[in-house]
């Protein structure tokens, strides 16, 4: 079969830690980009232009441990090419961890069931230093159980305006989140909340509250009366973006994507390894 005439659709599994990067998405007047980055990468192995689509975009500074793409390739390479060797042309923040050979129906984004997002904050009265850019640092003591319990109040199907940025391009409000957990593990406080699909700074927003919840400042029953104020104004400041991981996206079994939690490669972010395996 020559190139020409060849077409595959391809999927991958990414990792990359966003510290450094404009975001995801590839934009002139924003580099260097994830997107960007990659899609370099995959055009040289290809040897001819390469465009991909994910499973879901994340801003400036945000890291993923299993990110999904899509392309569509014209030529025909090996296992190897797409990884080891799409690997060899990338920067050392950015990895594939897996390749899927697809059917045309799959599509990285709009395919997917679910998404799945971790935030990390390290809880110590002293900022870190050796991964300050892998997690969000609140030095005053969380109560992550009280976090747990005021963020029940988003479980399922409601109106997030109250936790959208004000850019967000999103035609409607509406998410339904699946699960909304709050661990420790030493002095790291991890916000594990899945859902069909997210807003724009949703989960930084709903860490922000619960971080406020957490520390004492608000109750238990204030995140839900922010919820039904529908009104991003009286909910409490976007946390920053370097403690947020994209860690799973669900898709239906016919396409055989592994799921995050398949994946055992380690984490930049050392410290914090045992939390995303």
């Amino acid at each position: 079969m020559s190139d020409q005439t060849y077409v595959e659709r391809i999927a991958l599994g990414i990792e990359y830690f966003g510290h450094g990067f404009k975001g995801w998405q590839r934009q002139p007047s924003a580099k260097p980009s994830i997107q960007e980055e990659l899609e370099k990468a995959l055009s040289k192995i290809a040897n001819s232009p390469i465009e991909i689509v994910c499973a879901g975009r994340t801003d400036a500074g945000v890291h993923a441990t299993h990110q999904v793409v899509h392309f569509d390739s014209p030529v025909e390479r090996n296992d190897n090419s797409w990884t080891r060797g799409v690997n060899s042309q990338l920067p050392d923040q950015i990895g594939v961890r897996w390749i899927r050979r697809v059917n045309s129906e799959f599509h990285a984004r709009f395919s997917a069931t679910a998404r799945r997002y971790r935030y990390v904050i390290d809880n110590s009265p002293v900022m870190p230093v050796i991964y300050r850019n892998g997690v969000t640092w609140h030095y005053s003591p969380l109560n992550e159980s009280l976090m747990e319990q005021a963020g029940q109040a988003l479980i399922g199907e409601h109106d997030f305006t109250s936790f959208r940025a004000k850019e967000c391009q999103s035609h409607t409000p509406m998410r339904n989140i699946h699960h909304l957990m709050v661990r420790r593990m030493g002095n790291l406080v991890v916000i594990d909340v899945k859902a069909n699909a997210f807003l724009h700074h949703m989960i930084r927003n709903i860490a922000g509250v619960l971080c406020e919840v957490g520390d004492g400042r608000k109750s238990v029953d204030w995140v839900a009366q922010v919820l039904e104020q529908k009104d991003r104004s009286k909910a409490s400041v976007t946390a920053p973006p370097h403690g947020l991981y994209f860690v799973d996206v669900d898709y239906p079994k016919r396409f055989s994507i592994p799921s995050g939690g398949e994946q055992l490669g380690p984490l930049i972010v050392s410290p914090a390894n045992h939390l995303f395996l």
